[in-house]
Parts: C-alpha cells; structure tokens; sequence
C-alpha cells in the first residue's frame, strides 16, 4: 500500500507538470513541434497538485503512525527493503516536489540566445504583438522567446502566456513578421493574430 502511493505520488507530480515539462524535452529531442502536445492538462495542473500533496502527506501518515502491537513470540526486528523504508519515501517526496515547481525554473534548460544587435537605422525597427494560443506556464514564454531570439534581427522578444502574446521588436531589414511567426509556430504554439504596436 505505501509502495503504491509513493508511485502515485510520483506520477500526479509528474502528470502536473507534463504540460512545462514537454517544451524542454522538445527542445532537448529537437523536435519543438510537438511542444504543446500536453497544454490541455494545465488546467488541471492545482487539482494534480493537490492530489499529490494529498497522496504524500497519507503515504507519510501511514508510514509514520505508530504500528499495532502483536502478543507473539516471533522476532521482527527484520529491516524494512529500501522500497519501504522513511528514506525512500523522502527521496519520492523530494522529486514529487521538484516536479511541481519545474515550471518556476524550467528556463535554466533553455541555451540563450541573447545576442547584441546593432541598429544601424531606428526607423527600420518595428514592433509587433502576436496573439498566440496554447501557451500555459512560463515555460512556453521561454520556449517562444527561445525560437524567435535565433532569427537575425531581433532586437527584443517578450511572451507573455496570461495575456497569450509575444511582443516582438526587430530590424526589417534583417527579418520580417512573416519568418517570426513561423518561428512562433515551430514550437507548436499558434500565431492567431498580430497587429503593429
């Protein structure tokens, strides 16, 4: 029973954090189209979390209470598997808790791609917002801005996922709305409009 939602536990943690945790993976698989494969689990992601916070605080529970005593003669000073043991459970609580808050450090993952940008003309620099839909957590901001900071030309990239738009500056000279918005859409996010800011 405690193996069990020491795996539970595990897997609602992993389950809510799926949806920030598949950009990276893209991106480590160079596959970033399949990015947003799991952005329909978002809103499920506090009820995932407080089911896993649930399943650990009974696995610790039942672990922890104090255990029916037996009159009999036989010995039991048998020492519990590793798989049954406090430490174990700790080691699943610690990575239950290091999934959750993935989304919070999942930029880490991500190369930069800063560059310096020399504007030769500030008449050639336009900006404009992108309206993009499935982005869920800050990963995707991170995964967007990623893509779109490694064409030529981009002087400042901004996604923000609660307002579901990238606002983009660049050098028209070097690069058009046309390319960034197909960047945007290479990370399986979609641009479903734009307009000149």
């Amino acid at each position: 029973m405690k193996n069990k939602l020491a795996v539970t536990s595990i897997l609602t943690a992993i389950t809510a954090s799926l949806c920030c945790i598949t950009p990276v993976l893209a991106l480590i698989a160079g596959t970033s189209g399949v990015a947003s494969t799991f952005s329909w689990i978002e809103p499920f992601r506090p009820y995932l979390i407080g089911l896993t916070i649930l399943v650990l605080l009974f696995a610790w529970y039942q672990k922890l209470k104090p255990e029916k005593e037996i009159d009999c003669e036989c010995e039991t000073d048998e020492k519990p598997k590793f798989i049954q043991s406090k430490t174990f459970l700790g080691v699943v609580a610690v990575f239950a808790v290091i999934m959750l808050a993935f989304p919070y450090y999942s930029g880490v993952f991500y190369p930069s791609t800063k560059k310096q940008v020399i504007v030769v003309d500030k008449s050639n620099i336009k900006t404009t917002e992108y309206k993009i839909s499935g982005m869920t957590c800050a990963s995707c901001e991170t995964h967007i801005n990623h893509e779109v900071n490694k064409l030529n030309g981009i002087v400042n990239s901004k996604t923000l996922y609660e307002n579901g738009s990238a606002i983009i500056e660049f050098d028209i000279t070097k690069t058009n709305e046309l390319e960034i918005e197909k960047a945007i859409n290479s990370t399986g996010y979609k641009v479903t409009d734009k307009k000149e800011n």
